[in-house]
C-alpha cells in the first residue's frame, strides 16, 4: 500500500510537470545541460517605505550608519553573485552584469536591480535576490532611526531569453 505522501508525489506529477521533482517525488537540480546557451537579463524591483523623516535624512546623507545607498547597491550586487547559495536547487551562474540602482522617493527607497547572463538557465531569481539584499540593507542602514520601515512590492518586472520567452508586467488597473 502506497502512503499519502507519494500518492500524492504520483498524482501531481500526473497534474503537472514538477521540474524540481524527479519521478520518485525527490527534491534534485533541473539538468540544463540540453538547452541552448542565450542572453537572459532579469530587471526586478522593491520597495522601502520610510517615514518622511528618514526620507529626509537620506536626502541630506544624515543616516547615522552613513551612506545607505551606496551599502545597498554593493549588497544587492553582492546578494545576485550568491544566489545559488541561497535558494534550494538554484543553478550557480557566471554573471556577466548587475546594476542595483536605489533610488529616494517621497515614499522611502525604490529598488531596480538588473541582473545579465549568457548561459542555460535565466536569471530571475539572482535579480529578485539583488532586490530582496538591497532592500534588507537599507533596513539594516536606517533601523535605528526607523524601525517601522516596510520592504514590500518585490517583484519580477522583466525577463528575456530562454525556452519560455519575454515577460513584462503589465501596470496594474489601467
Amino acid at each position: 500500500m502506497q502512503s499519502v505522501s507519494s500518492l500524492l508525489i504520483e498524482r501531481l506529477l500526473q497534474v503537472a510537470e514538477l521540474t524540481h521533482l524527479d519521478d520518485q517525488g525527490h527534491a534534485h537540480m533541473v539538468d540544463v545541460s540540453q538547452k541552448l546557451e542565450t542572453e537572459r537579463i532579469a530587471v526586478a524591483s522593491g520597495q522601502v517605505l520610510l517615514k518622511p523623516e528618514t526620507v529626509a535624512l537620506l536626502r541630506d546623507g544624515q543616516v547615522p550608519k552613513g551612506d545607505a545607498l551606496a551599502v545597498a547597491r554593493i549588497a544587492g550586487i553582492m546578494g545576485a553573485k550568491k544566489t545559488s547559495e541561497l535558494i534550494p536547487l538554484c543553478h550557480p551562474l557566471a554573471i556577466t552584469k548587475v546594476t542595483v540602482d536605489p533610488q529616494i522617493t517621497d515614499a522611502g527607497v525604490h529598488i531596480v536591480a538588473m541582473v545579465k547572463v549568457k548561459g542555460q538557465t535565466g536569471v530571475e531569481m539572482e535579480a529578485l535576490t539583488a532586490v530582496s539584499v538591497a532592500c534588507l540593507t537599507i533596513y539594516d542602514m536606517v533601523k535605528a532611526v526607523d524601525r517601522t520601515a516596510v520592504i514590500t512590492e518585490i517583484r519580477l518586472e522583466q525577463k528575456s531569453g530562454g525556452k519560455s520567452g519575454d515577460f513584462r508586467r503589465e501596470e496594474e488597473n489601467q
